[in-house]
């Protein structure tokens, strides 16, 4: 940053500090934000002025604002203008570039996932693929943000990509045109069997309402008599959206959602605005920790109303409104504005970040001042936590040996090498174990490694033998069982066998078939789906959860 540009940065925030204190001295809160304001611009161009070494003024301004927004909540941001389309995004769906996700695996950056019939998929570009250069830019060094950015343009604008294929000795250019990039928020919907429907709704961005509208029109006309609408992982969005989506269901002038904030214009009651599309339709939403904000609301108004069954685990518990206000050098704050509340008049916000524990961390609302609320039909719900299913079906527990081969990119790995010797599988495909086996074989002879929390305990037992010179006997036991342990990643694959299976299924799956063929495959498998329908199909019982006559039962996922 040069000298004459700080100079201008330290004015302003000297001019602010200096106005402050001039027009509203006699207030004592703006009076102790001048004077701080103040304490910043002097400290910092003292700083600039004899600090042993250089220093990146713009970069040390940005961490200063970055932890202070911090300390208030995980929500609340600064978007600089380069990370404005980027934001966009998230509340869009739409951005310029190819139609491809990108992931890092040592330091290689491989393409991820291709999305059907855009640039990518077009140009012939593969899952697998690693990229060595875009343009003239070669990419060793570059973090995944960079080359995000590199991929990124103007739609219509065209990019040159460099790749090294597996399987084919020779890198392969490949040249892509831009185009603009729309990832909608309804990748699948359709039939399960002859009365159910499905919806899958991953985020709520702009016209995600009429997306649902849309999918629920045609399997309206395919006379499906009960929907599931699956919001699992989806982490929310636009509130509005989900006005949109529960009015589906809703009689018009019912409230959804209500706001209140700090000042008057942001207490907003949100309300159904049209007669619903089908008010009648058995209705069975799908919910996990991962399901937050707008999520929640559809969630939990539709519980409050009786008017859904809620099944799958209880939600992240995100109560908290946003909003972005425009700032200088076209950036945005996107800042934490009130707290939304559903029908019965709880607010679901879970943690209480105004208050800290005693060790630093964030106050977590216990269970015993959480508040109880009734639902229209008198069914006991609670504030501050979430919004607890109906029916509650834990979803099998990852373990840290099966979340290391997902994260050291093992299952994907095994994938590109897989498909390098098998061109084609069917859409019945199954794992087999014979496959398993191989996949055993890939993993002894990678550069895998699992350590243990057990050889973490014995390696700092070693220690304390050594440390209080005890028989050396001792010290070799453990070595020997040290050794058994590192040994002990094909007997792990065995005892994770079917979930390794599963892992080894969605990622084999995807090198073949596209979004929409992937998501009916993981449906055929998902036992929280079969138990949605089970519950349904046992009319007696789904009409006693929605009148409060039957409480919440815990079931193990099989």
């Amino acid at each position: 940053m040069s000298n004459v540009l700080l100079k201008k940065i330290l004015f302003v925030v000297a001019f602010m500090a200096t106005s402050l204190f001039f027009i509203s001295f006699d207030n004592s809160k703006d009076f102790e934000l001048s004077k701080n304001l103040d304490i910043y611009y002097t400290l910092f161009k003292e700083l600039d002025l004899y600090y042993v070494d250089d220093i990146n003024s713009g970069q040390l301004i940005k961490t200063s604002i970055d932890k202070m927004l911090e300390s208030l909540d995980p929500y609340t941001n600064y978007i600089p203008e380069s990370k404005i389309e980027d934001f966009k995004f998230m509340t869009t769906g739409q951005y310029g570039g190819v139609g491809a996700s990108i992931r890092q695996s040592g330091k290689a950056i491989l393409i991820a996932d291709i999305y059907e019939k855009f640039p990518a998929y077009n140009a012939g570009l593969k899952i697998g693929d690693q990229l060595l250069k875009i343009d003239n830019t070669v990419l060793e060094n570059k973090t995944t943000d960079d080359i995000s950015e590199l991929l990124r343009g103007q739609p219509g604008t065209k990019i040159s990509l460099l790749v090294k294929r597996p399987g084919v000795e020779k890198p392969l250019s490949i040249d892509i045109t831009r185009e603009l990039i729309s990832i909608g928020s309804v990748p699948y919907y359709g039939k399960l069997d002859e009365e159910t429907g499905y919806i899958l709704l991953t985020g709520f961005t702009e016209k995600c309402g009429t997306d649902v509208r849309n999918a629920l029109a045609e399997l309206r006309n395919e006379n499906v008599k009960h929907l599931i609408i699956d919001l699992r992982n989806n982490p929310g969005g636009l509130l509005i959206e989900s006005v949109k989506i529960a009015n589906l269901f809703l009689p018009k002038n019912v409230e959804v959602v209500s706001t209140k904030g700090k000042f008057q214009s942001q207490n907003n009651t949100y309300a159904t605005t049209s007669e619903p599309l089908d008010p009648k339709i058995a209705l069975t939403i799908l919910v996990n920790g991962n399901s937050a904000s707008a999520s929640e609301i559809v969630s939990g108004s539709l519980q409050d109303l009786d008017r859904a069954v809620i099944l799958g685990e209880k939600t992240f518990g995100k109560g908290l409104v946003q909003v972005t206000r425009k700032v200088s050098y076209n950036a945005e704050l996107k800042v934490t504005t009130a707290k939304y509340y559903i029908p019965s008049g709880r607010c679901i916000q879970a943690k209480d970040y105004s208050q800290k524990n005693a060790d630093g961390s964030i106050y977590v609302i216990p269970d015993s001042l959480k508040v109880e609320f009734k639902t229209k039909a008198g069914r006991q719900v609670f504030d501050g936590g979430g919004i607890e299913p109906d029916i509650t079906i834990k979803e099998e527990f990852l373990n840290n040996f099966l979340i290391k081969l997902h994260n050291e990119n093992v299952f994907f790995n095994f994938a590109t090498e897989f498909v390098k010797k098998t061109p084609t599988i069917a859409k019945d495909f199954e794992v087999t174990d014979q496959i398993i086996t191989d996949f055993k074989k890939f993993v002894a002879q990678s550069d895998f490694k699992y350590k243990t929390k057990s050889e973490d305990e014995l390696e700092e037992i070693k220690k304390t033998i050594k440390r209080e010179n005890l028989d050396t006997n001792l010290y070799t036991k453990i070595d020997a069982v040290l050794s058994d342990l590192k040994n002990e990643t094909e007997s792990l694959i065995d005892r994770n066998k079917e979930e390794v299976r599963l892992f080894l299924a969605n990622e084999l799956y995807s090198r073949y078939y596209y979004q929409k063929d992937r998501i009916i495959y993981q449906l055929s498998k998902d036992a929280l789906v079969d138990s949605a329908i089970a519950i349904y199909k046992d009319k007696v019982r789904y009409q006693n959860i929605l009148l409060g006559k039957a409480g919440n039962h815990l079931l193990q996922k099989q």
